[in-house]
């Protein structure tokens, strides 16, 4: 059993949560994406929430589709429901793949370009960048060239402003020094994890975001990026970064095959009690009580102040 990790702030909350769960069909579900889709699951479902699930697709090069079959399957075995969202590969395919509104991603792009003065072509790659940054972020060799885009030669950048700080949860992040001028949108024409991310929840006024820790910085560079639309929904969401369940050698889990792959635990004829019991600390929980999702969500809602009904 992986080490326990701290609970979550349960307090604030939204009275009528809307969030979603978004797995990436680019590797196999691990037991950390387990827990964070459990505790998603059971806080939404105790308050009476919306649940979207949103399969990030963007990545088209990674995507594989035995990975997508693999969520559902994953998802079902987990005993996990959701009310808006595809409900099986073919349903995705047909009305959900995030493929198809690669147009509204680029009308997005070009408002944002025509409005401010941010974004920027990028010619560099990773391996420039790698070489010229003692740091590993983009040390704005292209900010001030005025490169014209070229799809397939440029990336597009969005530069951060020096001493610009994000707060989130009364921590302040410095983005311009812990994350650097960010892509949003790619040198294969694509939009970027941070754009259509943001473009989604702002969509779908998602007002709860539960996140790894890991996804800290994202969460400042798309609060940073929606400060540049003048959004709402997003900037306004409850934000909650959890830790990390570790693999046996302390590195953090992976999309690979794996003793902590979800498929590989099913195979091997493993229950989800595993992650159930993996998530209950994090909601405050003993996980000597727990074994389903339904259990988590039924004691969670004796914990949790429940809405008022009219």
């Amino acid at each position: 059993m992986p080490e326990t990790m701290p609970p979550l702030c349960l307090d604030g909350l939204p009275p009528a949560p809307v969030s979603r769960l978004a797995p990436t069909p680019s590797g196999f579900l691990h037991l950390g994406n387990a827990v964070n889709f459990l505790v998603t699951w059971a806080i939404v479902r105790s308050l009476g929430g919306t649940l979207f699930l949103r399969i990030d697709d963007m990545d088209g090069i990674r995507f594989r589709k035995e990975v997508l079959e693999d969520i559902f399957v994953s998802l079902d075995w987990l005993g996990l429901d959701w009310d808006k969202g595809p409900w099986g590969p073919d349903d995705f395919y047909q009305n959900y793949s995030l493929q198809l509104k690669k147009e509204t991603y680029r009308h997005h792009l070009n408002i944002l370009t025509e409005k401010s003065r941010k974004p920027f072509a990028c010619q560099c790659s990773r391996r420039t960048i790698k070489k010229k940054s003692a740091n590993g972020l983009y040390p704005g060799t292209c900010r001030d060239k005025r490169l014209p885009f070229k799809p397939f030669s440029h990336a597009i950048r969005l530069k951060v402003d020096p001493d610009t700080r994000i707060l989130i949860n009364r921590q302040p992040i410095d983005l311009a020094r812990e994350f650097g001028d960010f892509v949003i949108w790619r040198k294969d024409d694509q939009p970027s994890y941070q754009l259509a991310s943001l473009l989604e929840d702002e969509a779908a006024n998602v007002n709860l975001i539960i996140r790894g820790e890991d996804l800290l910085l994202s969460t400042a560079a798309q609060l940073y990026l929606a400060g540049c639309y003048n959004f709402s929904s997003f900037p306004a969401c409850c934000f909650r970064h959890h830790g990390l369940i570790l693999g046996k050698d302390g590195e953090k889990l992976s999309k690979s095959r794996g003793a902590y792959a979800l498929k590989d635990i099913r195979e091997a004829k493993g229950r989800p009690a595993q992650a159930v019991k993996a998530a209950a600390p994090l909601l405050g929980l003993d996980p000597q009580s727990v074994f389903t999702a339904n259990d988590l969500k039924t004691h969670l809602a004796k914990t949790l102040k429940k809405p008022q009904t009219p």
